[in-house]
């Protein structure tokens, strides 16, 4: 089996409080790129992770990597070989991991079926994966597990990913968070949520890596419909009424800076 780890972003993202068990209470729009890390499975003795790529390199170890979780959080006849082929980069607000656990139980949806609390197997793994199991358009609650579908009017919207080659973890950016609650979601379709949303993270990401500021003002100086930070960083992503609109965009990006374009699913 093959199997697309769709790129997941954050069309917005508010952060309305810190939680008592330490976790923030989130309202975020999901979204969806046609394009990602790629996932190939055959069946060995035991479970297996093979990583190629050119962020292949980046990954833990076998046992801590979330692909092995996944495989062992789900029940199947006999062991599975997974070569993963890493195309995005790690600690980028694209969800790489979960998107790549998200994958797994797909492809064991497909071969045994998942079982019926396969929710909470995958919110055990992260936050983000059982959106990124769906990998569609989704409403997140909570701490960004409890989900919505939501039919979307930017489904083939061209959509540009762009990332200055620094990683960024998650924990230091929400610890960094002022703790201010701007106020929640926008209602209305999805393109109104994304146009009158924010980013929360987007201000301690850039305190902690300024040079999310020059994506920023690079991709606002093309004629995108909406530029944001994606998740807690360092990810930016642009969004556009036209492929020739993000072509012409993409061709005066700096050079260094990892890429990805594609569309919203």
């Amino acid at each position: 089996m093959k199997e697309t780890a769709y790129a997941k972003i954050n069309l917005a993202l508010h952060v309305r409080r810190r939680r008592d068990d330490g976790y923030h209470e989130l309202e975020t729009v999901f979204a969806f790129v046609d394009a990602g890390d790629e996932l190939e499975v055959s069946m060995a003795p035991q479970d297996k992770l093979i990583t190629v790529g050119e962020f292949g390199a980046g990954l833990g170890d076998f046992a801590e990597n979330i692909v092995a979780k996944a495989l062992l959080a789900l029940p199947r006849a006999q062991g599975w070989s997974v070569t993963l082929e890493k195309r995005l980069p790690v600690a980028a607000g694209l969800g790489g991991g979960s998107a790549d656990a998200g994958a797994v139980f797909r492809m064991v949806e497909r071969a045994a079926g998942l079982p019926d609390d396969w929710r909470a197997r995958a919110a055990a793994l992260g936050a983000d994966v059982p959106a990124c199991v769906l990998s569609r358009t989704c409403i997140g609650l909570g701490t960004g597990t409890e989900l919505e579908e939501i039919d979307s009017d930017l489904a083939g919207m061209p959509v540009l990913l762009v990332n200055p080659r620094i990683p960024l973890a998650t924990g230091p950016v929400f610890k960094a968070w002022d703790a201010l609650d701007r106020g929640p979601l926008p209602s209305g379709n999805v393109r109104k949520m994304a146009s009158e949303g924010r980013n929360d993270l987007e201000a301690p990401a850039l305190a902690l890596v300024p040079i999310i500021g020059d994506v920023l003002t690079a991709l606002r100086a093309s004629n995108a419909w909406l530029v944001r930070m994606s998740g807690s960083g360092a990810t930016c992503f642009a969004l556009y009424e036209t492929a020739a609109e993000l072509a012409a965009a993409q061709a005066l990006l700096p050079a260094e800076w990892w890429q990805l374009a594609g569309r919203l699913r």
